[in-house]
């Protein structure tokens, strides 16, 4: 289904095909190009959606935050001056070909890159609270720790696919 995670993209990627998957993390229309900032377990990634393929682009259109979209697109770099150096993938984004809404979603009820959330929210609606960075932070440091998970329980084949098994 995907090729590369989000964080993944690099400049050694430019002019290569990939096949990204993750949640619409903004949305932003200029005026005839679309941005989406795709974001998954490994970071973000910023997708534009240009007119000139009109079936990508009125997709586009309907996407809304935490949507869960499959693309595929060309890398390349970003113009000059756009260059995100926060951002892993900052110095590249991804051209869409072809999109795919895999799931819609109804409006959250906070920005998952809402930095002051109350405890109250966090806890009500904690399967959102953990798509948030800290939380992933929280995950991939917990999974690193040995005695949090089992590799003689876990298969090969989840490793290799970089699945995190935790125990709770």
């Amino acid at each position: 289904m995907r090729t590369h995670y989000c964080g993944e993209l690099s400049a050694a990627l430019v002019e290569r095909t990939v096949t990204l998957c993750g949640w619409a993390h903004r949305r932003r229309d200029h005026g005839g190009v679309i941005f989406v900032d795709l974001r998954d377990r490994e970071g973000l990634a910023q997708v534009v959606f240009d007119p000139d393929r009109p079936e990508a682009f009125a997709i586009a259109e309907r996407v809304r935050g935490e949507f869960v979209l499959r693309v595929a697109g060309r890398v390349r770099r970003r113009p000059q001056g756009t260059v995100n150096p926060d951002l892993a993938s900052g110095e590249v984004e991804v051209l869409a070909h072809e999109v795919e809404i895999l799931n819609p979603s109804v409006p959250p009820p906070f920005q998952i890159d809402e930095e002051n959330l109350n405890e109250t929210t966090r806890l009500a609606h904690r399967v959102l609270d953990l798509r948030r960075e800290p939380m992933q932070k929280n995950l991939k440091l917990r999974y690193r720790r040995p005695e949090t998970h089992s590799y003689s329980t876990g298969s090969s084949t989840q490793q290799k696919r970089s699945f995190r098994k935790l125990k709770t």
